[in-house]
């Protein structure tokens, strides 16, 4: 028997016609055996457990949302559900701002709040500014700051150590030089807003002054918001040393803030891309043909 199937394979070997059908039907296997070719396992190119950390570490005041959209930034390719279960077992916790307000009145005069039933269509429309401190480890500073509420740019800043009014001017006449003229200016009622070299500034540019109610920091929520973020993600993270440091480390959140930051309430975008796609057309003209400054 043994030297039957031996010679019978022999036999079939010198057939040079044998088909593949004939072959398999020969060895007892299935024809989808010869021309399947499984595919080698392919190892992921990055380890996404810690292209995580590496985002929690640069940026730890992230949630999973913003962390999915700065790696798909990387161009590394992951669902948002994967982030979400890689965060939990590696216990990362976003750190969560704690609401803080402060406010002081004065003996200026007061003007009324005029955003609560504004509809705020384009950039440059509102302006609002506020003052916080930012406490260091050799003692204390101030920092002004200016806000588009359409896109939420900050379109500039000022530290000072000292509560005066001329660096709140100083900033407030950049602004408005570097681009062009808000429709409405919104600010709390503290000394420096309601100054008379700061309403004469505004009132210059025809500007429509608005102000926060007696003790309604939620009437410039928009900036009270930044602040929140600003501190929480910069100067409580980096613990300020001085005032060099606080200028060094609050130019680049800036920077990271207008022009990386990803914001949920501008559907991820960031707000240099919100305020420059949505100018009015008097905004993109020359400086020349902006409203002249009022010298009466």
């Amino acid at each position: 028997m043994e030297f039957h199937i031996r010679k019978n394979w022999i036999d079939f070997d010198i057939k040079k016609d044998l088909n593949i059908k004939e072959q398999c039907n020969l060895l007892n296997i299935s024809r989808s055996c010869i021309y399947h070719k499984s595919k080698p396992k392919i190892k992921p190119i990055v380890d996404l457990g810690q292209e995580i950390l590496k985002v929690y570490n640069d940026i730890p005041f992230y949630g999973h949302i913003r962390a999915h959209k700065e790696l798909l930034e990387k161009g590394i390719i992951c669902s948002l559900k994967e982030v979400r279960k890689i965060r939990e077992k590696l216990g990362i916790r976003t750190l969560i701002p704690q609401k803080q307000s402060n406010y002081k009145g004065n003996k200026h005069k007061k003007y009324p709040y005029l955003l609560k039933n504004l509809v705020i269509t384009h950039s440059n429309q509102v302006w609002v500014s506020d003052i916080t401190y930012i406490k260091l480890r050799q003692g204390m500073i101030y920092k002004v700051a200016i806000m588009d509420i359409f896109s939420r740019k900050i379109l500039g800043y000022k530290i000072s150590n000292s509560l005066n009014k001329k660096f709140c001017i100083d900033l407030l006449q950049e602004c408005i030089d570097k681009y062009g003229v808000p429709k409405y200016f919104n600010t709390d009622q503290g000394s420096q807003f309601t100054s008379d070299e700061f309403i004469k500034v505004l009132k210059s540019y025809s500007i429509n002054i608005s102000m926060d109610g007696a003790g309604r920091a939620l009437d410039n929520i928009f900036i009270e918001r930044y602040w929140k973020s600003y501190k929480y993600e910069s100067v409580f993270l980096h613990n300020y040393f001085n005032m060099f440091d606080a200028k060094l480390k609050t130019r680049k959140y800036v920077e990271f803030y207008n022009q990386k930051r990803f914001h949920s309430s501008l559907n991820y975008k960031t707000p240099d891309e919100i305020y420059f796609s949505n100018l009015p057309k008097l905004a993109n003209t020359n400086k020349d043909e902006l409203p002249l400054k009022n010298m009466s």
